[in-house]
């Protein structure tokens, strides 16, 4: 039973193996960390050619605050001649979610049109994909400003 559990293991590792080798230069989903002026989660996922979608589920704090949000990104990349896997990447989408004001001790919606401007790179020999982008927002709610500091790496494994 241990030699068929083992033979089945590595039949599976081989096949990922073989799948990953010939998929060195792109992929269809990614899952990671996001890191910069807001910490959070992100998943890529392809929506075909050159076009992903990027859920982002991120928090920031301070003296004055708390948010959570969770944003979706549509993004359109393209490639950068001379540089195997890195392209440069654009798009839009939009925020939602909550904000607690700690001196008053009162919460409210969060809501806001944002953009997005990068590079992603995607290693050929490991399932690893970074990105480095701005993504400013226009916040609609609970008031109306410009957040240009979304600046962040994300850190991502391929599959």
């Amino acid at each position: 039973m241990k030699k068929v559990f083992t033979i089945l293991c590595l039949t599976v590792i081989a096949t990922f193996a073989i799948q990953s080798s010939s998929k060195a230069q792109s992929y269809k989903n990614a899952i990671g960390g996001r890191f910069g002026a807001a910490n959070g989660v992100t998943f890529k996922t392809s929506l075909g050619e050159n076009k992903m979608l990027d859920l982002i589920a991120n928090f920031r704090s301070n003296n004055n605050y708390n948010y959570f949000r969770v944003t979706a990104l549509y993004e359109v990349y393209k490639p950068i001649s001379g540089a195997r896997g890195l392209n440069w990447y654009y798009g839009g989408g939009g925020s939602i979610g909550t904000v607690k004001y700690k001196p008053y001790n009162s919460s409210d919606l969060y809501l806001s049109l944002d953009g997005v401007l990068g590079l992603d790179y995607k290693f050929a020999d490991a399932p690893i994909n970074l990105s480095l982008d701005w993504k400013p927002a226009i916040q609609l709610a609970p008031d109306t400003d410009f957040d240009a500091s979304g600046v962040g790496l994300s850190l991502r494994f391929t599959f």
